[in-house]
Protein backbone atom coordinates (compact mmCIF):
# COMPACT_ATOMS: atom_id res chain seq x y z
CA UNK A 1 0.00 0.00 0.00
CA UNK A 2 1.21 3.54 -1.19
CA UNK A 3 2.27 5.99 1.64
CA UNK A 4 -0.57 8.71 0.53
CA UNK A 5 -2.67 6.02 0.14
CA UNK A 6 -1.75 5.10 3.92
CA UNK A 7 -2.55 8.33 4.89
CA UNK A 8 -5.73 8.97 3.06
CA UNK A 9 -6.86 6.44 5.46
CA UNK A 10 -5.61 7.21 8.61
CA UNK A 11 -7.18 10.90 7.33
CA UNK A 12 -10.60 9.53 6.88
CA UNK A 13 -10.32 7.59 10.30
CA UNK A 14 -9.44 10.99 11.94
CA UNK A 15 -12.48 12.35 10.00
CA UNK A 16 -14.71 9.75 11.30
CA UNK A 17 -13.36 9.66 14.82
CA UNK A 18 -14.22 13.70 15.32
CA UNK A 19 -17.33 13.46 13.59
CA UNK A 20 -21.01 13.83 14.90
CA UNK A 21 -22.99 11.02 14.52
CA UNK A 22 -26.45 10.89 13.19
CA UNK A 23 -29.94 8.93 12.88
CA UNK A 24 -30.05 7.18 9.50
CA UNK A 25 -32.31 9.41 7.63
CA UNK A 26 -35.66 7.45 6.04
CA UNK A 27 -34.67 7.13 2.41
CA UNK A 28 -36.92 6.20 -0.50
CA UNK A 29 -34.10 3.99 -2.25
CA UNK A 30 -31.81 1.30 -1.00
CA UNK A 31 -28.50 2.40 0.21
CA UNK A 32 -25.00 0.37 0.96
CA UNK A 33 -23.45 1.83 4.19
CA UNK A 34 -20.68 -0.15 4.43
CA UNK A 35 -17.01 1.33 4.06
CA UNK A 36 -15.53 0.63 0.86
CA UNK A 37 -12.14 0.30 1.40
CA UNK A 38 -9.69 -0.78 -1.18
CA UNK A 39 -6.99 -2.85 0.07
CA UNK A 40 -4.74 -3.84 -2.97
CA UNK A 41 -1.22 -2.99 -3.15
CA UNK A 42 -0.49 -0.66 -5.38
CA UNK A 43 2.94 -0.18 -6.81
CA UNK A 44 3.60 1.64 -9.81
CA UNK A 45 1.40 4.85 -11.21
CA UNK A 46 0.04 2.66 -13.92
CA UNK A 47 -1.99 0.32 -11.34
CA UNK A 48 -2.88 3.97 -9.33
CA UNK A 49 -3.90 4.79 -12.57
CA UNK A 50 -6.36 1.92 -13.28
CA UNK A 51 -8.24 2.01 -9.66
CA UNK A 52 -8.28 5.84 -9.31
CA UNK A 53 -11.36 6.23 -11.93
CA UNK A 54 -13.54 3.49 -10.07
CA UNK A 55 -12.72 4.91 -6.69
CA UNK A 56 -14.09 8.35 -8.24
CA UNK A 57 -17.24 6.66 -9.36
CA UNK A 58 -17.36 5.20 -6.44
CA UNK A 59 -17.63 8.39 -4.35
CA UNK A 60 -20.11 10.40 -7.18
CA UNK A 61 -22.52 7.99 -6.43
CA UNK A 62 -22.58 7.70 -2.60
CA UNK A 63 -22.05 11.55 -2.41
CA UNK A 64 -24.88 12.22 -4.72
CA UNK A 65 -27.02 9.24 -2.60
CA UNK A 66 -26.71 11.56 0.48
CA UNK A 67 -28.15 14.76 -1.57
CA UNK A 68 -30.62 12.64 -2.14
CA UNK A 69 -31.15 10.76 0.98
CA UNK A 70 -31.11 14.47 2.48
CA UNK A 71 -33.38 15.97 0.38
CA UNK A 72 -35.92 13.51 1.35
CA UNK A 73 -35.58 14.45 4.85
CA UNK A 74 -36.08 18.03 3.52
CA UNK A 75 -39.79 17.01 1.61
CA UNK A 76 -40.65 15.25 4.62
CA UNK A 77 -40.13 18.25 6.97
CA UNK A 78 -41.58 20.88 4.40
CA UNK A 79 -44.62 18.59 3.89
CA UNK A 80 -45.17 18.42 7.59
CA UNK A 81 -45.19 21.56 8.35
CA UNK A 82 -47.75 22.53 5.35
CA UNK A 83 -49.90 19.94 6.99
CA UNK A 84 -49.74 21.78 10.51
CA UNK A 85 -48.12 24.97 10.20
CA UNK A 86 -45.88 26.17 13.65
CA UNK A 87 -43.55 28.17 14.28
CA UNK A 88 -41.63 25.31 15.46
CA UNK A 89 -42.04 22.94 12.05
CA UNK A 90 -40.78 26.01 10.37
CA UNK A 91 -37.74 25.80 12.00
CA UNK A 92 -37.57 22.49 11.70
CA UNK A 93 -37.75 22.77 7.35
CA UNK A 94 -34.61 25.53 7.65
CA UNK A 95 -32.52 23.05 9.69
CA UNK A 96 -33.64 20.25 6.91
CA UNK A 97 -32.87 22.81 4.00
CA UNK A 98 -29.30 23.43 6.04
CA UNK A 99 -28.60 20.10 6.45
CA UNK A 100 -29.33 19.33 2.67
CA UNK A 101 -27.02 21.76 1.34
CA UNK A 102 -24.06 20.00 3.58
CA UNK A 103 -23.69 16.61 0.90
CA UNK A 104 -24.69 18.50 -2.31
CA UNK A 105 -22.53 21.36 -1.75
CA UNK A 106 -19.92 18.50 -2.20
CA UNK A 107 -21.18 17.32 -5.24
CA UNK A 108 -20.07 20.40 -6.96
CA UNK A 109 -16.44 18.76 -7.29
CA UNK A 110 -18.06 16.44 -10.11
CA UNK A 111 -18.82 19.38 -11.93
CA UNK A 112 -16.89 20.58 -15.04
CA UNK A 113 -16.16 17.52 -15.84
CA UNK A 114 -17.75 15.58 -18.77
CA UNK A 115 -20.73 14.56 -16.42
CA UNK A 116 -24.32 14.57 -16.51
CA UNK A 117 -24.64 17.10 -14.09
CA UNK A 118 -23.29 19.86 -16.83
CA UNK A 119 -24.86 17.55 -20.17
CA UNK A 120 -27.31 20.11 -22.26
CA UNK A 121 -30.26 18.11 -20.80
CA UNK A 122 -28.34 17.87 -17.29
CA UNK A 123 -30.07 19.05 -14.26
CA UNK A 124 -27.45 21.77 -12.91
CA UNK A 125 -29.55 24.98 -13.72
CA UNK A 126 -32.78 23.16 -12.26
CA UNK A 127 -31.10 22.47 -8.88
CA UNK A 128 -28.55 24.77 -7.87
CA UNK A 129 -28.84 27.83 -9.73
CA UNK A 130 -28.29 31.51 -8.68
CA UNK A 131 -28.66 34.07 -8.16
CA UNK A 132 -32.23 34.48 -7.93
CA UNK A 133 -34.45 36.87 -8.79
CA UNK A 134 -36.83 37.06 -5.56
CA UNK A 135 -39.59 39.19 -7.18
CA UNK A 136 -39.79 36.13 -9.94
CA UNK A 137 -41.16 33.81 -7.09
CA UNK A 138 -42.90 35.55 -4.83
CA UNK A 139 -43.66 39.15 -3.19
CA UNK A 140 -40.48 41.26 -2.42
CA UNK A 141 -40.39 44.65 -0.30
CA UNK A 142 -42.11 47.49 -2.00
CA UNK A 143 -44.02 44.77 -4.22
CA UNK A 144 -46.67 42.47 -2.31
CA UNK A 145 -48.17 41.43 -5.36
CA UNK A 146 -44.68 40.26 -7.02
CA UNK A 147 -44.23 36.39 -8.53
CA UNK A 148 -45.43 33.94 -9.59
CA UNK A 149 -47.28 32.84 -6.38
CA UNK A 150 -49.26 35.67 -6.08
CA UNK A 151 -50.24 35.91 -10.23
CA UNK A 152 -52.90 33.78 -10.18
CA UNK A 153 -54.78 35.31 -13.63
CA UNK A 154 -51.02 34.13 -15.79
CA UNK A 155 -50.73 31.17 -13.85
CA UNK A 156 -53.95 30.00 -12.31
CA UNK A 157 -52.76 26.51 -11.54
CA UNK A 158 -49.07 25.15 -10.31
CA UNK A 159 -47.69 21.90 -11.00
CA UNK A 160 -44.11 20.83 -11.52
CA UNK A 161 -44.32 21.18 -15.15
CA UNK A 162 -45.45 24.79 -14.92
CA UNK A 163 -42.48 25.56 -12.16
CA UNK A 164 -39.67 24.03 -14.38
CA UNK A 165 -40.98 25.37 -17.87
CA UNK A 166 -40.32 28.75 -16.14
CA UNK A 167 -37.34 28.18 -14.69
CA UNK A 168 -34.38 31.17 -16.25
CA UNK A 169 -37.49 31.75 -19.28
CA UNK A 170 -36.76 35.19 -20.02
CA UNK A 171 -33.64 35.49 -18.10
CA UNK A 172 -30.89 33.57 -16.30
CA UNK A 173 -31.95 34.96 -12.97
CA UNK A 174 -35.49 34.07 -13.72
CA UNK A 175 -34.79 30.93 -11.21
CA UNK A 176 -37.98 29.31 -10.46
CA UNK A 177 -37.24 26.41 -8.90
CA UNK A 178 -34.03 24.46 -6.82
CA UNK A 179 -32.54 24.91 -3.07
CA UNK A 180 -32.37 28.37 -3.54
CA UNK A 181 -36.14 28.81 -4.60
CA UNK A 182 -36.64 26.86 -1.04
CA UNK A 183 -34.60 29.18 0.47
CA UNK A 184 -36.32 31.76 -0.73
CA UNK A 185 -39.61 30.81 0.56
CA UNK A 186 -38.30 30.19 3.73
CA UNK A 187 -35.74 32.90 5.17
CA UNK A 188 -37.62 35.95 2.41
CA UNK A 189 -35.29 38.67 1.59
CA UNK A 190 -32.46 39.53 3.85
CA UNK A 191 -33.22 43.09 4.36
CA UNK A 192 -30.86 43.71 7.33
CA UNK A 193 -26.92 45.43 6.89
CA UNK A 194 -24.23 43.05 6.72
CA UNK A 195 -23.17 44.05 10.49
CA UNK A 196 -26.39 42.64 11.77
CA UNK A 197 -24.95 39.48 10.59
CA UNK A 198 -28.63 38.10 10.09
CA UNK A 199 -30.17 36.33 7.73
CA UNK A 200 -33.68 36.71 6.24
CA UNK A 201 -37.01 36.92 8.42
CA UNK A 202 -39.91 35.26 6.91
CA UNK A 203 -42.52 34.28 9.28
CA UNK A 204 -43.94 31.04 9.14
CA UNK A 205 -47.39 33.05 8.92
CA UNK A 206 -46.55 33.36 5.54
CA UNK A 207 -48.13 29.94 4.85
CA UNK A 208 -51.06 30.11 7.04
CA UNK A 209 -52.68 33.99 7.07
CA UNK A 210 -51.29 35.51 4.66
CA UNK A 211 -52.23 36.73 1.34
CA UNK A 212 -51.92 33.30 -1.20
CA UNK A 213 -50.61 31.41 1.81
CA UNK A 214 -51.66 27.70 0.50
CA UNK A 215 -49.80 28.84 -3.16
CA UNK A 216 -46.66 29.31 -1.43
CA UNK A 217 -46.76 25.85 0.59
CA UNK A 218 -47.62 24.39 -2.51
CA UNK A 219 -44.90 25.88 -4.63
CA UNK A 220 -42.17 24.83 -2.25
CA UNK A 221 -43.87 21.48 -2.15
CA UNK A 222 -43.48 21.27 -5.61
CA UNK A 223 -39.83 22.68 -5.40
CA UNK A 224 -39.37 19.57 -3.23
CA UNK A 225 -40.29 17.09 -5.59
CA UNK A 226 -38.71 18.55 -7.99
CA UNK A 227 -35.27 18.42 -6.34
CA UNK A 228 -36.04 14.68 -5.52
CA UNK A 229 -37.03 14.05 -9.49
CA UNK A 230 -33.16 15.68 -10.74
CA UNK A 231 -31.58 14.48 -7.85
CA UNK A 232 -33.00 10.83 -9.28
CA UNK A 233 -31.29 11.31 -12.68
CA UNK A 234 -28.17 11.89 -11.08
CA UNK A 235 -28.39 8.85 -9.22
CA UNK A 236 -29.54 6.72 -12.20
CA UNK A 237 -26.18 7.91 -14.02
CA UNK A 238 -24.23 6.75 -11.70
CA UNK A 239 -25.62 3.91 -10.18
CA UNK A 240 -23.33 0.74 -10.12
CA UNK A 241 -26.33 -1.48 -10.39
CA UNK A 242 -27.04 0.03 -13.57
CA UNK A 243 -25.54 -1.25 -17.27
CA UNK A 244 -25.90 1.85 -20.04
CA UNK A 245 -25.44 4.83 -18.07
CA UNK A 246 -23.01 7.45 -17.68
CA UNK A 247 -20.58 5.49 -14.88
CA UNK A 248 -20.67 3.05 -17.50
CA UNK A 249 -19.19 5.02 -20.26
CA UNK A 250 -16.98 6.91 -17.67
CA UNK A 251 -15.04 3.19 -16.47
CA UNK A 252 -15.04 2.59 -20.38
CA UNK A 253 -12.36 5.22 -20.62
CA UNK A 254 -8.82 4.94 -20.84
CA UNK A 255 -7.31 6.00 -17.10
CA UNK A 256 -5.95 9.01 -18.84
CA UNK A 257 -9.15 10.34 -20.20
CA UNK A 258 -10.57 9.48 -16.95
CA UNK A 259 -8.02 11.67 -15.17
CA UNK A 260 -8.04 14.33 -17.19
CA UNK A 261 -11.82 14.64 -16.82
CA UNK A 262 -11.38 14.41 -12.48
CA UNK A 263 -8.63 17.49 -12.91
CA UNK A 264 -10.35 19.41 -15.09
CA UNK A 265 -13.50 19.21 -12.98
CA UNK A 266 -12.09 20.24 -9.54
CA UNK A 267 -9.34 22.55 -11.07
CA UNK A 268 -11.86 24.63 -12.72
CA UNK A 269 -13.91 24.48 -9.37
CA UNK A 270 -11.39 25.82 -7.61
CA UNK A 271 -9.88 28.19 -9.79
CA UNK A 272 -12.40 29.63 -11.79
CA UNK A 273 -15.70 28.76 -10.32
CA UNK A 274 -15.27 28.86 -6.68
CA UNK A 275 -12.31 31.52 -6.43
CA UNK A 276 -13.93 33.81 -9.41
CA UNK A 277 -17.68 33.34 -9.83
CA UNK A 278 -18.34 32.20 -6.33
CA UNK A 279 -16.17 34.28 -3.80
CA UNK A 280 -14.51 37.26 -5.60
CA UNK A 281 -17.53 38.67 -7.84
CA UNK A 282 -19.03 39.35 -4.74
CA UNK A 283 -16.37 40.51 -2.77
CA UNK A 284 -15.33 43.09 -5.53
CA UNK A 285 -19.11 44.30 -5.74
CA UNK A 286 -19.05 43.62 -2.06
CA UNK A 287 -23.11 42.70 -3.01
CA UNK A 288 -24.51 40.13 -0.91
CA UNK A 289 -27.26 39.84 -3.82
CA UNK A 290 -24.21 37.90 -5.71
CA UNK A 291 -23.33 35.52 -2.61
CA UNK A 292 -24.65 31.71 -3.41
CA UNK A 293 -27.17 31.83 -0.14
CA UNK A 294 -27.99 34.64 0.22
CA UNK A 295 -31.33 34.66 1.98
CA UNK A 296 -30.12 32.00 5.03
CA UNK A 297 -26.73 33.63 5.28
CA UNK A 298 -25.66 29.90 4.57
CA UNK A 299 -22.56 30.93 2.20
CA UNK A 300 -20.01 30.39 3.95
CA UNK A 301 -20.95 26.80 4.28
CA UNK A 302 -21.37 26.82 0.22
CA UNK A 303 -17.57 27.67 -0.21
CA UNK A 304 -16.12 25.60 2.63
CA UNK A 305 -18.10 22.39 1.13
CA UNK A 306 -17.05 23.01 -2.15
CA UNK A 307 -13.47 23.24 -0.97
CA UNK A 308 -13.86 19.97 0.98
CA UNK A 309 -15.42 18.47 -2.08
CA UNK A 310 -12.18 19.39 -4.41
CA UNK A 311 -10.25 17.79 -1.35
CA UNK A 312 -12.14 14.54 -1.33
CA UNK A 313 -11.37 13.98 -5.29
CA UNK A 314 -7.53 14.49 -4.42
CA UNK A 315 -7.53 12.23 -1.93
CA UNK A 316 -9.82 9.88 -3.06
CA UNK A 317 -12.06 9.53 0.47
CA UNK A 318 -15.27 10.68 1.24
CA UNK A 319 -17.09 10.59 4.28
CA UNK A 320 -20.77 10.15 4.01
CA UNK A 321 -23.72 12.29 5.40
CA UNK A 322 -24.35 9.39 8.43
CA UNK A 323 -20.32 10.01 9.85
CA UNK A 324 -19.93 6.34 10.02
CA UNK A 325 -19.29 5.06 6.56
CA UNK A 326 -16.96 6.44 3.86
CA UNK A 327 -15.94 6.11 0.72
CA UNK A 328 -12.35 5.85 0.14
CA UNK A 329 -8.99 4.44 -2.57
CA UNK A 330 -6.45 4.63 -4.72
CA UNK A 331 -5.98 8.66 -5.13
CA UNK A 332 -4.47 11.38 -6.95
CA UNK A 333 -2.17 11.86 -4.10
CA UNK A 334 -1.27 8.28 -4.37
CA UNK A 335 -0.58 8.71 -7.77
CA UNK A 336 1.41 11.76 -7.93
CA UNK A 337 3.50 10.50 -4.95
CA UNK A 338 5.00 7.35 -6.85
CA UNK A 339 5.19 9.96 -10.54
CA UNK A 340 6.88 12.70 -8.48
CA UNK A 341 6.83 13.01 -4.71
CA UNK A 342 8.09 16.32 -4.19
CA UNK A 343 5.44 17.68 -5.91
CA UNK A 344 3.18 15.22 -4.44
CA UNK A 345 4.02 17.37 -1.37
CA UNK A 346 3.88 20.78 -2.50
CA UNK A 347 0.37 19.57 -3.88
CA UNK A 348 -0.59 18.27 -0.66
CA UNK A 349 0.29 21.26 1.08
CA UNK A 350 -1.56 23.94 -1.85
CA UNK A 351 -4.77 21.92 -0.77
CA UNK A 352 -4.48 22.28 2.66
CA UNK A 353 -3.47 25.88 2.62
CA UNK A 354 -6.88 26.99 -0.03
CA UNK A 355 -8.94 24.87 2.67
CA UNK A 356 -7.16 26.96 5.43
CA UNK A 357 -7.99 30.18 3.40
CA UNK A 358 -11.67 29.54 3.01
CA UNK A 359 -12.55 28.05 6.69
CA UNK A 360 -10.53 31.51 7.47
CA UNK A 361 -13.46 33.49 6.06
CA UNK A 362 -15.58 35.66 8.47
CA UNK A 363 -19.27 34.48 8.98
CA UNK A 364 -21.60 35.32 7.42
CA UNK A 365 -20.58 35.63 4.25
CA UNK A 366 -22.01 38.91 3.23
CA UNK A 367 -20.69 40.15 6.40
CA UNK A 368 -17.05 38.71 5.23
CA UNK A 369 -17.40 40.82 1.63
CA UNK A 370 -18.32 44.05 3.43
CA UNK A 371 -16.22 44.75 6.24
CA UNK A 372 -12.75 46.13 6.11
CA UNK A 373 -11.65 43.92 8.68
CA UNK A 374 -12.41 40.52 7.13
CA UNK A 375 -12.07 41.13 3.03
CA UNK A 376 -8.50 40.24 3.10
CA UNK A 377 -9.24 37.03 4.22
CA UNK A 378 -11.80 36.80 1.65
CA UNK A 379 -9.20 37.85 -1.00
CA UNK A 380 -6.43 35.43 0.43
CA UNK A 381 -8.82 32.50 -0.07
CA UNK A 382 -9.35 33.41 -3.85
CA UNK A 383 -5.47 33.42 -4.24
CA UNK A 384 -5.06 30.37 -1.97
CA UNK A 385 -7.72 28.40 -4.68
CA UNK A 386 -6.44 30.55 -7.96
CA UNK A 387 -2.94 28.99 -6.89
CA UNK A 388 -3.96 25.60 -6.02
CA UNK A 389 -6.02 25.22 -9.79
CA UNK A 390 -3.07 26.24 -11.17
CA UNK A 391 -1.20 23.17 -8.89
CA UNK A 392 -3.99 20.89 -10.37
CA UNK A 393 -3.10 22.00 -14.10
CA UNK A 394 0.44 21.25 -13.08
CA UNK A 395 0.02 17.71 -11.83
CA UNK A 396 -1.57 17.26 -15.32
CA UNK A 397 1.55 17.75 -16.88
CA UNK A 398 3.11 16.10 -14.84
CA UNK A 399 0.86 13.16 -15.55
CA UNK A 400 1.36 13.54 -19.35
CA UNK A 401 -2.19 15.71 -19.80
CA UNK A 402 -3.60 19.08 -20.59
CA UNK A 403 -5.76 20.48 -17.98
CA UNK A 404 -7.57 23.53 -18.95
CA UNK A 405 -9.19 24.99 -15.32
CA UNK A 406 -11.20 28.12 -17.04
CA UNK A 407 -14.70 27.82 -17.15
CA UNK A 408 -16.53 26.78 -20.54
CA UNK A 409 -18.34 29.44 -22.54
Amino acid sequence: MTKNLFNTLLLCACIFAIACEKEEPEVIIETVTETIIDTVELSSADDIKEAIPENYADMVYYNYLDAYNTAVELQTAINNFIDAPSAELFETVKIAWLDSREPYGQTEAFRFAGGPIDAEDGPEGLLNAWPLDESYIDYVDGDLSAGIINDLVTYPVLDKALLESLNEAGGEENISIGYHAIEYLLWGQDLTAPSAMEAGKREFTDFTTATNADRRGQYMQICAELILDHLQLMLDDCDPNQSGNYRSTFLALTPDEAITNMLTGIGTLAKSELAGERIFTAYDNKDQEDEHSCFSDNTHRDTRLNAIGIRNVVTGCYLRSDGISKVVGPSLLDLIAVVDPAFGESLDQMMNEALVAVDATAIPFDFAISDDSTRPAVLNSVGELREFGDGIAELGTKLGLSINTELPE
